[in-house]
């Protein structure tokens, strides 16, 4: 996996054409990793660019594509899957994440203070459930690797216990402004 990614998150401030735009001319300066996510609803648009960037000359082999289930998907993550790979117009990922390890819903906009009041908190009997869905995409080749995004060491020393395919990956948030030294 390259060391260096271009992350497709636009939030609200950056259009999904934007966001698009950037993975070509980021791949034309030599970026080969590329983060998405079906939450941030423009993987479709990034399809096209990956098109662009690998009718320019650039070889899928050497393209590293990470894509995330959602929360709203976790009990149908090879349907999420599938759309993922028809949006970003791909055979395989090269790894595929659960973006959160519970499966709360948050409405397309909101805060990042907002909090659902039907929120449920993370059961590792039900994350499992979602996982050996994980691992049945690398059992059929749709993906090549699986891994976690925002999980604890707590919840991923779990995770590595029950996993039959370990997590290669734990993507996390952390910059100056969010500092998580542990």
């Amino acid at each position: 996996m390259p060391a260096v990614g271009l992350g497709t998150f636009g939030s609200d401030h950056v259009s999904h054409d934007e966001v698009a735009a950037a993975v070509v001319g980021a791949a034309e300066v030599g970026y080969r990793h590329f983060d998405c996510a079906a939450v941030y609803g423009n993987e479709e648009q990034i399809g096209r660019s990956l098109q662009t960037v690998m009718g320019s000359g650039v070889s899928r082999d050497d393209l590293w594509i990470t894509s995330k289930v959602w929360n709203d998907m976790h009990d149908q993550v090879g349907r999420a899957c599938r759309l993922t790979l028809r949006d970003l117009r791909l055979d395989v990922l090269d790894l595929y994440l659960v973006h959160w390890p519970f499966p709360n819903h948050h409405p397309p906009g909101c805060s990042i203070d907002d909090r659902n009041p039907d929120a449920t908190p993370y059961v590792h009997d039900v994350f499992m459930q979602t996982w050996q869905q994980m691992e049945r995409l690398v059992d059929d080749g749709l993906v090549r690797h699986i891994g976690t995004s925002n999980v604890s060491i707590a919840k991923l020393e779990l995770i590595l216990r029950d996993a039959g395919i370990a997590p290669v990956v734990n993507e996390m948030e952390l910059h100056p402004h969010f500092q998580q030294p542990e």
